[in-house]
């Protein structure tokens, strides 16, 4: 007697691949392209935006350098943190994410805070934890996620970060300072927006 069972359809397998970023790119990781002053052409090579003096308005200016005519020089870089000052804003800003996370008491940030800012940054930190939701005392999965976290190094030894957290659905903004005294990184500032 023959077999009577018939093979089923086939389907092909299933591949997983990622999906592209679709955020923009912010200003620090694509300079000079956004945003420009009014004015200014795409391809205005030497950055002044203005025609030169004795052509007809409407024209376009002439890309080409004129004897006697200074360029202006390029604009400053943007302003980019150490490695130091970095690892030193992702250092305070787990160390908060932990004390929103319930792994940390909310006492051990005034190691990594001024002394004379700890009630000013501790009531910020107490707000950001109003956002969020319930911990459960033996939950292994984190409520409180960073998503992205922006460094700056304005001048030397002081660093301005934005960070952004997200929560049970929710998202907010950090923006803090940390300065660099007496050999350690120490928050000056915090915000919770």
């Amino acid at each position: 007697m023959a077999d009577s069972r018939r093979p089923g359809p086939t389907r092909p397998p299933i591949r997983l691949r990622p999906a592209p970023v679709a955020d923009p790119p912010y200003v620090d990781e694509v300079p000079d392209l956004w945003p420009r002053p009014p004015g200014q052409l795409a391809l205005d090579l030497f950055g002044t935006g203005q025609p030169p003096p004795g052509r007809p308005t409407g024209r376009r200016p002439d890309p080409r350098p004129h004897p006697g005519h200074p360029v202006a020089p390029p604009p400053p870089p943007p302003a980019t943190a150490t490695p130091e000052a970095a690892r030193a804003a992702h250092r305070f800003v787990g160390t908060c994410l932990e004390i929103l996370n319930g792994y940390r008491p909310p006492g051990q940030i005034r190691a990594l805070v001024e002394p004379g800012r700890t009630v000013e940054v501790t009531e910020q930190l107490a707000r950001a934890a109003s956002r969020t939701p319930p911990t459960r005392r033996r939950s292994t999965r984190p409520a409180v996620h960073l998503r992205r976290l922006r460094v700056c190094e304005p001048r030397a030894a002081a660093v301005e970060v934005a960070a952004v957290v997200t929560a049970g659905g929710r998202t907010w903004a950090m923006a803090l300072r940390l300065e660099h005294r007496r050999g350690s990184w120490l928050c000056t500032t915090l915000q919770v927006i």
